[in-house]
């Protein structure tokens, strides 16, 4: 069991016990033992013109602590070199409203790291930020931008619908400027909230593969709705653009059960974040519009092609995108499904900076051979039907969506066949 305590920077002890880890929230208190997050949030949130309720405010101190203490612990040192268990204490304004939903949040955290979590909360928590001057925005709902194709086609989409959008960005290196751009040129009087999560761990170690960290896209899209003037008690839509495929995100092979595979939006992980904010009171409503289209079919389904062939080939989609120097590596199943999707689409792709790797084939050493498992997989389905492959991924679903679900991802697959045709690889 490895600790964790996310604490106002005036309750972390001088003398720090060796087995726990502590984190300063919204503040850097320049300890080189002491790590700390959001130090630069409560001015951004200010600046902006907003003022988050408590719960809000609460949800966002959770979802940093939750990023934090996941960057900050090496699964190498867990007893299957993956699975950790964290016991993590969070400071809140609010604790008493959490704690009935404490396991719930809980196993929503299990199924999106794949970790075991035990969370404590306490009070005393950092109040939060209040604008001097409240700003009017003139929006009904908040849209993630990511600087990815979907969230770009979403956000196309959404405007062309005639809805007032407020953009909400995560800043990554490499996607900032390509985020502010989509904003200006798919609505420039749209707010455009890009903010960081400044995640510090303590000096010493720390752990790259961070998958809690996309909680933090929905506390900043909470907060984003704050400036949201909400009427008649009406929830605010939270849209979630990702396409059918990559949310189940439904293994290709063996060796990418569980948590070696990503849940960034999978449906049960978005009906936990949805559960979570109708007990606490946050009056959201996570939209996806995407669920059952693959990436070919949101391309070609945009509502404004030409500003859409403007755009989309500065997009980022690759999983090691900073890894390859801001290059697309070309190989892995997002990038896979990315060339799928422009070949289904009909456009040639001039992907900016092309793919690091432009021609695919097999490899039988050293990285993960996503093209391969792809490979396979068109296979598998080929020989022995879909369901081969969906097992028992789809247990979740509701009757009525299951064939929808299964549709999606035998679509998707089809997508990625065509291209490993057309490259030869199978």
């Amino acid at each position: 069991m490895r600790k964790v305590v996310c604490a106002p920077e005036k309750l972390i002890p001088q003398q720090i016990v060796e087995d726990i880890k502590y984190f300063s929230v919204y503040s850097n208190p320049r300890r080189d033992n002491v790590g700390y997050f959001g130090s630069t949030l409560i001015r951004d949130i200010q600046r902006a013109g907003l003022r988050p309720s408590e719960n809000i405010w609460d949800f966002n101190t959770i979802a940093l602590s939750v990023a934090a203490a996941d960057n900050s612990l090496t699964r190498k040192n867990s007893a299957d070199g993956w699975t950790r268990q964290i016991d993590l204490t969070i400071h809140l304004c609010n604790p008493h409203i959490w704690e009935p939903i404490k396991q719930h949040l809980e196993k929503t955290l299990r199924f999106l790291t794949g970790d075991f979590w035990y969370l404590t909360f306490k009070g005393d928590g950092v109040t939060p930020p209040r604008a001097k001057k409240l700003k009017q925005f003139d929006s009904n709902c908040v849209s993630l931008l990511s600087g990815g194709i979907d969230s770009l086609v979403g956000a196309i989409d959404i405007v062309a619908d005639n809805h007032k959008p407020i953009f909400v960005s995560q800043v990554v290196r490499g996607d900032a400027d390509i985020q502010r751009d989509y904003a200006k040129k798919i609505r420039p009087e749209s707010p455009h909230f890009q903010w960081n999560h400044n995640i510090h761990p303590p000096k010493g170690e720390s752990e790259g593969s961070t998958r809690g960290r996309s909680i933090i896209f929905f506390a900043f899209a909470a907060l984003a709705s704050s400036a949201i003037e909400q009427k008649f008690n009406l929830s605010t839509n939270i849209y979630v653009p990702e396409n059918g495929f990559i949310s189940l995100n439904i293994p290709l092979n063996s060796g990418r059960m569980g948590s070696f595979s990503t849940k960034t939006t999978h449906p049960i992980y978005l009906q936990g974040i949805q559960n979570i904010w109708n007990k606490v009171g946050i009056n959201l409503n996570i939209v996806m519009p995407y669920q059952f289209k693959t990436k070919g079919e949101v391309l070609t389904e945009c509502k404004n092609q030409q500003l859409l062939e403007k755009l989309v080939f500065q997009s980022v989609s690759c999983g090691k995108y900073r890894v390859y120097k801001m290059q697309h590596c070309g190989r892995c199943v997002p990038c896979l499904v990315r060339r799928a999707a422009f070949q289904y689409w009909g456009k040639i792709d001039k992907t900016l900076g092309g793919y690091y790797a432009e021609h695919l084939e097999r490899i039988n050493h050293g990285n993960p051979d996503d093209v391969g498992a792809a490979a396979n997989a068109c296979l598998v389905a080929e020989q022995s039907g879909i369901n081969r492959l969906i097992s028992g991924h789809l247990s979740f679903a509701e009757e009525q969506n299951r064939v929808k679900f299964e549709d999606v991802f035998s679509r998707g697959l089809g997508e990625i066949r065509e291209l490993l045709l057309r490259e030869k690889v199978i």
